[in-house]
């Protein structure tokens, strides 16, 4: 793996024992391009000027509070995120799937063991982003059609058209200006409003 192809990794961890081993772990399994920060202080700004591909976060015995600032950088950064724990609660594993958290890993910080954890890590954030992305989708039509549907409406009530022609006209218009259908019945409904 050379080093262009290796992704940019930060260790967040305020342990520099710890850190070591992780780093050790990453280099030996090929990754190149591993960052460590040690101060938990505007951690977020750090990991945004870095613009990590990956972010592993080791915590030793995490507090409430630094668990919590943990999963505000997980919601914040899209980004793979492994973490690892020494000890856990059902409560904080529940609260770092909600953040977003692509792997929570108790007790098991063994350098032999960091680059299965990162693949998958990397492979559940991208199945997670897929989805998103498709639900985002999936809301975007339904919207569109709700605006189609509506547009549709006011043409019928203002020229006497029937649902089809009032379609058929949308969708003629759409191809001829180059836009979405979406786009002229939102404008559509927009002329509408005005038109009050």
């Amino acid at each position: 793996m050379n080093a262009e192809q290796s992704p940019k990794i930060v260790i967040a961890d305020e342990s520099p024992i710890r850190a070591a081993i992780l780093e050790e772990g990453l280099r030996e399994a090929g990754f190149t391009s591993v960052v460590h920060i040690s101060e938990m202080q505007g951690l977020l700004t750090r990991i945004y000027a870095l613009d990590p591909d990956v972010i592993v976060i080791d915590l030793e015995n995490p507090s409430r509070d630094v668990l919590e600032q943990m999963f505000q950088v997980s919601r914040a950064v899209r980004r793979p995120i492994a973490m690892f724990v020494d000890q856990s609660d059902a409560a904080s594993i529940q609260a770092s799937v909600e953040a977003g958290v692509s792997a929570y890993i108790v007790d098991g910080l063994k350098k032999e063991r960091i680059k299965p954890i990162l693949d998958l890590c990397i492979s559940r954030f991208n199945a997670f982003s897929k989805l998103q992305d498709e639900l985002e989708r999936a809301k975007s039509a339904l919207e569109d059609r709700k605006v189609i549907d509506r547009a549709k409406g006011i043409l019928m009530k203002m020229k006497g058209f029937t649902e089809e022609e009032a379609y058929v006209l949308m969708r003629s218009t759409a191809m001829r200006e180059k836009k979405k259908i979406g786009e002229i019945a939102q404008s559509i409904l927009t002329a509408s409003e005005i038109l009050k």
